[in-house]
């Protein structure tokens, strides 16, 4: 085991010692004997099991077979989760020809940050992963179930999804993906015509023509942003089945995929397997594990939020220091964009994730000796599947890349760190996407140009007023201020300015979208300016050294004026209204810091004061 992934393994597990004490405390309180709905009373189970066909009544009420909940993010607005429109009948119909029951125990919101991008609905969405766990937790409440299987894809609803079933840990649970998308034009081509969109070289006809080739059909974005990051730490965890993330929708392998899921979790209940609850299967090296797979595909920065609040959502204390201790031991293996041109797709014909696991398991830089979904070790999930006479067969998978200029070996590496840095200095803490920089990009000083919205940073570009070198401050985006809107919107302008010559970067206590990375950007930055962080003290003009090499950003400003300064929060008041965001205003007051996994839930295990 390498030694550096080890000492941050037993970091922290010691850090974690009291509040996973009292999770594990918790579950086992939870944990019965035999069927749940066995504890419920004739009226309660009448009306559980009133819609049921007759045979599937006899079989709920007789307390003799599995019945298993289906939490559904199913709409038929998103891409990604229109397929799960048909998988509640394919479930039930595949456990009902194994004498087993199904229903859909409940559907949770999923929002599209592709849609909300730059829209006001875009402040819903981080509190959407929340609320999403809320909803989990309401449709397993009714305690009929035996295990629960968890159907979704896309950025915030993974998270929330594994939040919700880990409140739930003493029910075995597995996720069942929906896959990506044939591919459609390269990334490359739809970034240059936004690109000369942003310039007005193009027309908005022309825009659309292009975003619609390249998002064009049922299934995930082939591009590997928060989603597609989503599926893979579902792997690297041991919660979905092997190498089955990227295999496409709507495909004869996709659907008996997930037939084969509802075979799968019906092994892990009780009445028809060895029980295996959701909470003997996650620990802390089930988030060592997913934190190496996000640096070594070069993943979302989303995810140095969602991983620290579903880790504490298991009674485990994650922080940056950890991701940042890991990244300088793992080597970037992918290359998909936005660190390079291919896409999922591609990424699945180089063997995926069978290769990308294979090579850490050699490198000993994941724990092998993990429970997952399919038994114990990780190195089960090498595995390839295929259709063998209409059955699912899991063969051996390459351990080899079959495409070294998208998956590389731990030998030749594409970096020899992982594709994420922390950042530190006066100005707070912050995370930035290094994978998709070139070298020149690294160290930036330049004077500060302040704005108090990204819409003021679009008025300038279009006004010509930023071309020179300079270093955005976009402020008051965190948590607290707005929901900590993506600010991907942003990236248009800010690339044009970047390939007229200029040295351009972005600081922002808001976040990036997965897909980001072209422009050097320190985002999540904490404390956020609306909790008296140092962003909000910045002026224009003030000399800021931006140095993602040593891992740095340093307001220049001696510390006497910046003591000085007072700060002056800007009217926010119209981000408290419309588009539903009067209803989150309970939210945004107790929100925590990016850093603790910007959630509202008991984080720790113990009660929040």
């Amino acid at each position: 085991m390498n030694e550096v992934i080890q000492q941050v393994t037993d970091r922290i597990r010691e850090r974690s010692l009291e509040s996973r004490t009292i999770y594990l405390d918790r579950i086992a309180l939870a944990k019965g004997h035999g069927v749940n709905r066995n504890r419920l009373g004739c009226s309660n189970l009448a009306h559980a099991m009133a819609p049921m066909e007759e045979n599937e009544k006899t079989s709920l009420s007789e307390m003799q077979s599995p019945n298993i909940a289906i939490i559904t993010a199913y709409n038929d607005m998103l891409s990604a989760h229109e397929p799960y429109k048909l998988y509640p009948t394919l479930i039930k119909r595949t456990l009902m020809d194994l004498g087993a029951t199904a229903q859909v125990a409940g559907a949770v919101p999923a929002m599209c940050d592709g849609v909300t991008q730059s829209q006001p609905g875009m402040e819903l969405s981080l509190f959407s992963r929340d609320n999403i766990a809320m909803g989990t937790a309401i449709g397993l409440s009714h305690n009929v179930y035996d295990a629960a299987l968890y159907l979704g894809v896309c950025d915030k609803i993974v998270p929330g999804l594994l939040i919700g079933a880990l409140a739930f840990g003493h029910l075995p649970g597995m996720f069942v993906p929906a896959g990506p998308m044939p591919s459609g034009i390269s990334n490359t081509q739809k970034a240059k015509v936004r690109q000369d969109f942003a310039q007005g070289k193009v027309s908005e006809d022309a825009l659309l023509k292009v975003e619609s080739a390249s998002y064009h059909s049922s299934g995930t974005c082939t591009f590997y942003g928060t989603a597609n990051s989503n599926q893979m730490l579902l792997e690297m965890m041991g919660l979905q089945l092997p190498n089955s993330s990227f295999v496409n929708t709507n495909t004869p392998l996709r659907e008996s995929l997930t037939a084969h899921a509802a075979k799968t979790i019906l092994t892990m209940t009780e009445l028809r397997g060895t029980y295996k609850p959701l909470a003997d299967i996650i620990d802390e090296k089930s988030f060592v594990n997913a934190i190496v797979g996000l640096m070594a595909t070069g993943g979302s920065t989303n995810h140095t939020i969602h991983i620290i609040a579903m880790a504490r959502a298991a009674g485990i204390i994650l922080n940056w220091d950890d991701f940042d201790a890991i990244s300088k031991v793992t080597p970037l293996l992918c290359k998909m964009y936005p660190n390079g041109q291919a896409d999922v797709n591609h990424f699945r014909e180089a063997g995926g994730m069978s290769v990308v696991i294979s090579q850490l398991l050699d490198a000993g830089l994941v724990h092998n000796d993990v429970e997952t979904i399919i038994g114990r070790g990780l190195d089960a999930y090498i595995a390839e599947p295929t259709l063998h006479n209409g059955a699912v067969v899991f063969e051996q998978g390459a351990k080899v890349s079959r495409d070294e200029n998208v998956v590389a070996s731990v030998q030749k590496p594409f970096s020899t760190e992982g594709g994420l840095k922390l950042l530190s200095g006066n100005l707070g803490r912050s995370v930035i996407k290094t994978s998709a920089l070139k070298p020149e990009q690294f160290i930036i000083e330049a004077e500060a140009i302040v704005f108090d919205s990204q819409e003021a940073l679009q008025i300038a570009f279009k006004n010509a007023e930023l071309e020179r070198d300079f270093i955005a401050v976009v402020r008051y985006q965190g948590p607290k201020a707005d929901g900590m809107p993506e600010l991907h919107g942003l990236m248009p302008p800010l690339g044009v300015l970047q390939d007229k010559g200029f040295k351009v970067a972005i600081i922002t206590d808001g976040r990036m979208s997965g897909a980001s990375g072209k422009v050097p950007s320190a985002i999540h930055l904490s404390p956020e300016a609306l909790d008296g962080g140092m962003l909000a003290k910045v002026k224009t003009g003030d000399m800021i050294r931006f140095d993602a090499k040593e891992g740095e950003i340093m307001l220049l400003v001696d510390k006497k004026e910046l003591d000085s300064r007072s700060i002056k929060v800007p009217d926010l008041s119209t981000n408290r209204h419309g588009f539903g965001r009067e209803l989150f205003v309970s939210v945004r007051q107790s929100i925590s810091t990016a850093e603790e996994g910007a959630s509202v839930f008991d984080l720790s295990g113990k009660e929040r004061a």
